[in-house]
């Protein structure tokens, strides 16, 4: 058995062993997506943001029947098995980069298409509505108030009805909610900034962070994809294996 076969054996067994973990994590990462989408749901008046996620839970699980696939096929140096493995491989390669490319779209459309539905959201803002929860806890977890900055309440519905043209107390700074009203006379209670650009910024850092992780994972294929090629090549050329599969 010659340093070649061996490498690209190693290196599919490799590849193999760490499908799991691979689909591990992709599975999270596809979840996190989600679940940050999920939080402004409502803000989003279409579901396209949600499509790199879906597809990347569904490679996580693909991921894990893969990984039994090029253990046996690798192990017993199958020709159909490998071949079934390259061609599996194959295709989540070409899904990854999908997905990828999707991820540098996607960045562009949310910062160009969420903020007039934001705008709407902030109009229906009651206190107690479904969107008023959506902004309070945006408000709250972002740290921020308004769509540009905090003057975006005053003239608003929500502003005028309070009787006190007090602002949502979810603006308020953390370490002050428990004394602050959303009184305008109150401001260093109050956090100033807008959410729409740390909303951008969280969505942007989330969609990095998949497009990194996908991108490790597409490299890793693509040498799995060359290790089974060397394998095929050599048996080809007079390799005659130790062992036959029952597929072989």
């Amino acid at each position: 058995m010659d340093c070649g076969v061996i490498t690209s054996k190693s290196v599919l067994l490799a590849i193999s062993l760490i499908f799991w973990a691979a689909g591990a994590g992709l599975a999270y990462v596809g979840s996190y997506v989600l679940n940050t989408y999920k939080t402004y749901d409502p803000i989003f008046k279409d579901q396209y943001v949600l499509l790199p996620a879906v597809i990347i839970i569904c490679v996580a699980v693909v991921m894990f029947v893969i990984g039994l696939i090029g253990c046996c096929s690798t192990l017993r140096e199958s020709r159909i098995g490998l071949g079934v493995f390259l061609f599996i491989i194959l295709l989540i390669f070409i899904a990854e980069v999908s997905v990828f490319a999707l991820g540098f779209v996607y960045r562009a459309k949310v910062k160009s298409d969420f903020r007039e539905p934001l705008q709407q959201i902030f109009k229906k803002y009651d206190g107690k509505n479904s969107e008023s929860h959506a902004i309070d806890y945006l408000q709250v977890e972002l740290q921020c108030c308004g769509i540009s900055n905090y003057t975006d309440w005053i003239g608003s519905t929500w502003y005028n009805s309070t009787g006190n043209h007090s602002i949502p107390v979810s603006c308020c700074k953390e370490e002050f909610s428990k004394n602050c009203t959303g009184q305008l006379s109150e401001l260093q209670y109050l956090n100033t900034a807008g959410c729409a650009n740390k909303m951008v910024f969280t969505i942007e850092s989330v969609l990095s962070y998949a497009m990194l992780v996908v991108l490790g994972f597409a490299i890793v294929k693509f040498f799995g994809m060359l290790s089974v090629c060397v394998l095929t090549c050599k048996r080809d050329n007079g390799y005659d294996p130790l062992q036959s599969g029952v597929f072989a």
